[in-house]
């Protein structure tokens, strides 16, 4: 693993301290790169905390415990899920293998942990019923 831009904010230190021994059944392993977890052997869960926050996306957006989670669904086929906090700075990126450990089993062990060490940007997770729409041009005269 490799630590991200930001792994040195103490933020993460707090985070990487208070990591659970388990999540979803998977036995926590040591990893040498800052502020990066492991669950599993083979690891099924990946954790990287120090990423800048990211902007606004049209990716699933699901809120968990008080934080807010993007999901990338892009290799659900093989079973691979990318979490990231949304509205948190730094971000945490979670990669999990979903045949063996649940996405909601993760964002229940780690939520806690993010929502009080992680400062909250204002960002939240929105819907695009939520969306203001594009105001309708007034035909010409």
């Amino acid at each position: 693993m490799q630590p991200a831009k930001l792994a040195n904010d103490p933020a993460c230190a707090n985070v990487e301290a208070r990591l659970p021994k388990t999540i979803s059944g998977q036995e926590r392993r040591w990893t040498d790169a800052q502020s990066t977890a492991a669950w599993g052997n083979p690891a099924s869960i990946l954790m990287t905390c120090g990423l800048e926050a990211p902007g606004p996306t049209t990716l699933p957006c699901r809120t968990s415990d008080g934080v807010d989670w993007i999901v990338d669904e892009s290799r659900a086929s093989e079973n691979k899920y990318t979490l990231t906090t949304y509205g948190r700075q730094p971000a945490v990126q979670v990669f999990l293998d979903q045949g063996v450990a649940s996405s909601g089993d993760v964002a229940q062990a780690l939520g806690p942990l993010i929502r009080d060490n992680l400062a909250a940007t204002g960002a939240q997770c929105t819907s695009l019923s939520d969306a203001t729409q594009d105001p309708t041009p007034s035909p010409t005269p």
